[in-house]
C-alpha cells in the first residue's frame, strides 16, 4: 500500500531535513516560558518483551502488505481509491504501534496547505490518518532504488535544494495539487524537535499556497502518554537511527498522538509570506504550549 512509500519517505524526509538543518537552518526556539517539568513523562515504564516483539512482527507484516498493494492494486485504481487506502494503512500503522489518534479543533479544508510542527517520522502517518496528503521530498530520493519508485507513485513532490528555477517548478506542482482540492503537507521548521518547542518557520515553503490563493491550515502535533504528559519516545532527533527510533516507540507502553487543527489562514489578501508564516507558527505554538497544560478532554475524536 501507500504506507510503504510513506514509511520510507518519512525516513528519507527526516534524514534529508536533519542533514539540511546541520548546514542551512538556524533553529529558533520559542520565546515563551519553558514547560513545567511535570508536563514531561519521565517514567521508565516499558512494554513487555512479548508486546514489543508482537508489535515489531506486525509492523514488518504491515509493511509487506503495503508493498504488495502498491504493486498489485495501485496501477488499476483511481487516485481517490489510493488516497483512501493510504489513510486506512496509516491508521492501522498507528494502532499496531500502540498509538491512539486524537484530534480536536476546526475541520480540515480540502485544497489547503497543511503546516505542522515536526517531531518524528510518525508525523507523516498522523497527517495521512487524518487526511491523505502529498508531501515534499528532496529530489535525490527519486533515484533511490525502490524508495524512489514508491515515492513517485504516492503524490510526492520532489524538490531540488538550492535551485531557484526548480523551486518555481515545484511551486507550480504544489499549486496544481491545491487547486485540484488535494491537501499538501509541509513541515516549515525544516527539521525535527523533541516536541516541546516550535522552531523557526521557513516562509518560502508556504509560497505555493500564497501564489494560488489557497488557504494555509496550521496543525499542532503532540505525542503524550495516557496521563496527558508529553512523551519524548517518538522524537526522531540528533543521531538517532530509524531502527533505534522504531524500537523506542514500540517499547512505550502506550502513546497518544494528539492533533489540534486550527482555522485556515486566508492567503488572498496580498499578505507577505513571512506574515502568514508567523501567524501559522503562532497558532502551532499556542497548540503545543496549550496542550502541555491540559489533559485529554472527552470531546477529542479519532
Amino acid at each position: 500500500m501507500a504506507g510503504v512509500h510513506g514509511f520510507v519517505s518519512a525516513w528519507s524526509y527526516n534524514l534529508a531535513s536533519r542533514c539540511a538543518s546541520a548546514t542551512n537552518y538556524e533553529a529558533t526556539p520559542i520565546s515563551e516560558p519553558a514547560r513545567p517539568v511535570e508536563a514531561l513523562d519521565t517514567s521508565a515504564a516499558r512494554a513487555s518483551p512479548l508486546l514489543r516483539g508482537w508489535r515489531l512482527l506486525r509492523l514488518v507484516l504491515h509493511l509487506l502488505e503495503g508493498l504488495l498493494a502498491v504493486l498489485a492494486y495501485y496501477p488499476f485504481v483511481a487516485h481517490s481509491s489510493r488516497q483512501r487506502m493510504r489513510q486506512r494503512w496509516s491508521r492501522r500503522l498507528l494502532r499496531l504501534l500502540g498509538i491512539e489518534l486524537l484530534m480536536q479543533g476546526a475541520p480540515l479544508e480540502p485544497g489547503s496547505l497543511l503546516v505542522a510542527n515536526h517531531v518524528s517520522w510518525l508525523d507523516i502517518f498522523v497527517v495521512n490518518a487524518l487526511v491523505p496528503s502529498a508531501f515534499v521530498s528532496k529530489s535525490e530520493v527519486r533515484d533511490w532504488p525502490l524508495i524512489g519508485w514508491l515515492a513517485a507513485r504516492n503524490d510526492t513532490v520532489f524538490l531540488r535544494r538550492g535551485s531557484r528555477g526548480h523551486a518555481r517548478i515545484v511551486n507550480a506542482e504544489i499549486a496544481t495539487l491545491l487547486e485540484a482540492d488535494h491537501n499538501v503537507a509541509v513541515f516549515p521548521e525544516g527539521t525535527t524537535s523533541d516536541g516541546t518547542q516550535v522552531l523557526h518557520f521557513h516562509a518560502a515553503l508556504l509560497q505555493p499556497a500564497i501564489e494560488c490563493g489557497r488557504p494555509i491550515q496550521p496543525l499542532s502535533l503532540r505525542y503524550q502518554g495516557p496521563d496527558g504528559r508529553i512523551s519524548l519516545a517518538p522524537a526522531y532527533i540528533g543521531d538517532m537511527s530509524l531502527g533505534q527510533s522504531i524500537l523506542t516507540i514500540i517499547a512505550a507502553p502506550r502513546l497518544v498522538a494528539r492533533v489540534e487543527i486550527f482555522a485556515p489562514i486566508p492567503t488572498d489578501a496580498g499578505r507577505h509570506r513571512r506574515e502568514v508564516a508567523n501567524d501559522a507558527r503562532d497558532a502551532v505554538i499556542a497548540g503545543v504550549l496549550g496542550q502541555l497544560e491540559k489533559a485529554p478532554d472527552d470531546n477529542a475524536s479519532t
